[in-house]
């Protein structure tokens, strides 16, 4: 790891510090039930993602939504699909649990027998136009807008968008402040939100940050399109933002 990369690297530990605080600060009730930060039980995994890949001055910066329950939620790795956080990215690092969880949702770590097909897609079109981890970081990073996954009773997820105005208005003063603090230490040219959500969220969060701002169809198996072939999709978005 160079000087630089070991630099930024301590940056993006300590926003991550700042945001995992002002996380635990917050509360959220029914109908959502449970919530999993991996910032705390998987925050090794995290921090080591950021210590190997992040660089600054990149051409892009992705960011997701939130965790899903068979991505970061497990592996600490936003879209974090274990076969391509094991085996492409060498992050191997156990995670913990979180301190209350769902018996339909355990964190089973690299032993979870689900795969995120989101992830799967997204690291998985990385690796084939890439080859290697090094080669795809050196141009882009990829980083959810919320860290938080959030589950009601019967185990179904509950996006951020679905929280009510009193919960979801200080999460998105947390979330807002740690990306603007992100785009600050990445230095990218472009910021890609995975999907309207997070484009939204991103438009919002950066508003006045001289950055140019894109989309990219999520990948999510929920997304008629992306099942239609997403790489080829994901292609022709990136090589109109300039990416590819």
């Amino acid at each position: 790891m160079s000087e630089l990369q070991s630099g930024t690297a301590r940056e993006l530990k300590a926003i991550t510090g700042n945001l995992d605080a002002d996380l635990r600060r917050l509360t959220f009730a029914l109908p959502t039930a449970f919530v999993y930060n991996p910032l705390d039980y998987a925050r090794g995994a995290w921090d080591e993602y950021c210590a190997r890949y992040a660089r600054s001055g990149i051409d892009a910066l992705f960011v997701g939504m939130n965790p899903g329950p068979f991505g970061m939620a497990q592996t600490g790795i936003p879209f974090g699909a274990i076969p391509f956080v094991r085996d492409w990215l060498q992050i191997r690092t156990p995670s913990g649990l979180p301190a209350v969880f769902h018996p339909k949702r355990p964190v089973l770590g690299f032993d979870c027998p689900r795969i995120e097909v989101s992830g799967q897609r997204l690291w998985g079109f990385a690796k084939d136009v890439f080859v290697t981890p090094d080669a795809f970081f050196d141009h882009f990073f990829v980083t959810n807008y919320c860290p938080l996954m959030f589950l009601e009773e019967s185990g179904r997820n509950r996006t951020p968008d679905a929280l009510p105005l009193a919960e979801r208005g200080p999460l998105l003063v947390a979330c807002n402040r740690a990306l603007r603090s992100f785009v600050g230490v990445l230095k990218p040219r472009v910021v890609v939100g995975v999907g309207a959500f997070a484009e939204a969220r991103v438009r919002e969060a950066l508003d006045g940050v001289p950055v140019l701002i894109g989309r990219v169809t999520h990948p999510s198996p929920a997304n008629p399109s992306a099942n239609r072939g997403w790489s080829a999709l994901a292609s022709k978005e990136l090589a109109g933002l300039g990416l590819l």
